[in-house]
Formats: structure tokens, C-alpha cells, sequence
């Protein structure tokens, strides 16, 4: 009896997936946007991701509900197409949200244009997605201008600017951030951090 439950309970289950599935495919067509990004989802996520033609069918919805205005949408062709290594199908998708504020599509297209990911290296470029990025609160591309400043790419060496940008880092809470900043205040203060024989001397003290 308990397995006879169980089984009408699944069945139940399916059948108001489909259903909602349906409902919000029928209300795409009418022109309602957000509906045609839920269907989107649905066919491009769990089961369905492993079905192409129901992903390929969902990125469709996807891609109409972000040329009409959803934003979620957009940000989601992009990381999809990213994920996917389809750096150049990505690019527009990852500027559009990148232009309305999401960090990690901004964070993206330096990443793009400083490895050459299908476009050509540009380390100007690259470093202006990432102030973007860090702006808008990722630790990792604060961290990346850092580094920049640091190796002259793209700018002229910098540890003043360097400094800078471990600093934000360090207030995005990256412990990453936190330590290559407080190094460099170190030497810039005249203070010597321990070698690595007395950090070694004082674990056995």
C-alpha cells in the first residue's frame, strides 16, 4: 500500500511539472517574458540538461526572455555559454549584464581578454572589466588588478596601486587579499616578516 502511494504520488508529480512546463511555454507565446525564462530553466536544468534537444529548445526560450528585457536571462546565456568554453557566443550576453551590474559577468570578460580566451589578449581591457568587477564586490578581481599593477600588464608597475587593490580585496573578506596586503604595508612600515627557518623554530616552541 505504501509503494502504491508512493508511486501515485510521483506520478502526481510529473504530471504538474509538465503541466507548469506547459502552462508557462503557452504563456511565453503570449508575450509574458518571465514565463519564457522559467520554461528556459526548466528545460536547460536537472534531468532535462542531459536531453540536447530540450536544452537547445531552452536556451531558445532563454535567449527570447533576454531580448526582451529579463536580465536574469541574459546573465544566464552568458554563464552558460562561458561554462561551455563558447567564449565568443558568450561575449555579448556577459557585456549586457555586466553593463547592469552582475560582478561575475564583468569579472568574465577580463578574464576573456587577458587570457585570450577567442579574442585578442588585451591587458587594457582587461584590467577595466575587472575595476568593474571589483566595484561591483569580486574579492578575485581586485585581487587580479592587483597583480597587474604589480607585473606592469597593461599599466605601469605600481606597488602604491598594487597596495590599493589588495586593500579592497581584503575588504571583500578575502584572506587571500587580507595577507598580500598586510605584506606589503609590512615592508612599507620597515617591519621584517619572520623567514621560513623561524616559522618553522616556532611550531616546536
Amino acid at each position: 500500500m505504501k509503494l502504491k502511494f508512493i508511486w501515485v504520488f510521483y506520478i502526481g508529480l510529473v504530471s504538474a511539472y509538465a503541466t507548469n512546463l506547459e502552462v508557462n511555454i503557452e504563456a511565453c507565446k503570449s508575450g509574458n517574458i518571465k514565463s519564457c525564462y522559467t520554461a528556459g530553466l526548466t528545460l536547460t536544468t536537472g534531468d532535462n540538461a542531459e536531453d540536447q534537444s530540450k536544452k537547445s529548445l531552452g536556451l531558445e526560450y532563454i535567449r527570447k526572455a533576454c531580448k526582451y528585457g529579463q536580465e536574469q536571462a541574459c546573465d544566464t546565456m552568458g554563464k552558460n555559454y562561458y561554462a561551455n568554453k563558447h567564449y565568443q557566443a558568450a561575449k555579448p550576453y556577459l557585456i549586457v549584464s555586466c553593463n547592469k551590474g552582475s560582478k561575475t559577468a564583468c569579472e568574465a570578460i577580463g578574464t576573456m581578454y587577458r587570457d585570450a580566451q577567442e579574442i585578442k589578449q588585451n591587458d587594457v581591457l582587461a584590467r577595466e572589466y575587472y575595476e568593474k568587477a571589483c566595484t561591483l564586490g569580486s574579492a578575485d578581481a581586485c585581487i587580479n588588478i592587483a597583480i597587474m599593477y604589480r607585473g606592469g600588464f597593461g599599466v605601469n608597475i605600481d606597488q602604491k596601486m598594487e597596495k590599493t587593490f589588495y586593500k579592497k580585496a581584503c575588504d571583500l573578506e578575502s584572506k587571500a587579499g587580507c595577507a598580500l596586503f598586510t605584506k606589503i604595508d609590512n615592508q612599507d612600515r620597515g617591519i621584517e616578516e619572520p623567514s621560513i627557518l623561524e616559522n618553522l623554530k616556532s611550531l616546536f616552541n
